[in-house]
């Protein structure tokens, strides 16, 4: 497994398996450090397969697996670990499920208190956002950037979400954030290869 940072890759809502795998390969081959697998629309088989497919790409390329919510179907696929928000299985019971050895990464929205809380619970990465207007959330409460250096101070990883492209990831980047998670700018570019390479320099150029 990778450290939770650089380009966290968050799948979109598909029924088209074999067209997410070969973008998702696409993606990994040009750097990125970790896959998030995210449908909420699909039925149970198609997120199994998808699942599976996508685990057994990841073990291939040696990137980090998180499967959103889904903890039985995380253990099932040996992912390395789940992600968890506000209405989806409780911190503590995911990690009773899943041991010590998988990562669990919760949601913190724009709330520092919760994050505070998941840190004392055992939580191995806090993600906050929304830090843009998002195509997949656009209800999301707005976190402000500043939000970013605060969270560093509880000792986690610390992963923005929310509306990312590359014209604003920068800004997160600099405030502190140690990974991007981004669906639609990723998944829909144009050219997935360049993107993916172009998010990779900028944590390059912060760490430099």
């Amino acid at each position: 497994m990778q450290p939770i940072k650089g380009l966290y890759a968050v799948t979109p809502d598909t029924a088209d398996t074999a067209g997410l795998v070969a973008r998702v390969e696409i993606m990994l081959a040009a750097g990125a450090g970790l896959l998030q697998y995210r449908n909420k629309t699909a039925d149970d088989a198609t997120r199994g397969k998808q699942a599976l497919a996508l685990a057994q790409l990841c073990r291939r390329h040696g990137t980090t697996f998180i499967i959103n919510d889904q903890v039985e179907l995380a253990a099932a696929v040996d992912a390395d670990g789940v992600h968890v928000g506000a209405d989806d299985m409780a911190l503590t019971t995911a990690r009773a499920r899943l041991g010590r050895d998988k990562i669990i990464g919760v949601s913190c929205y724009a709330d520092l208190a919760r994050a505070r809380d998941a840190a004392a619970g055992g939580a191995d990465y806090l993600a906050f956002g929304s830090f843009f207007a998002s195509s997949v959330k656009p209800q999301a409460v707005r976190a402000p950037v500043s939000l970013l250096a605060a969270a560093r101070e509880l000792g986690l990883p610390v992963v923005a979400i929310g509306g990312i492209t590359l014209a604003n990831a920068g800004e997160l980047i600099r405030a502190g954030a140690d990974a991007v998670a981004v669906i639609s700018a990723l998944f829909s570019a144009p050219d997935i290869r360049a993107t993916t390479q172009a998010f990779g320099r900028m944590f390059a150029m912060q760490s430099a």
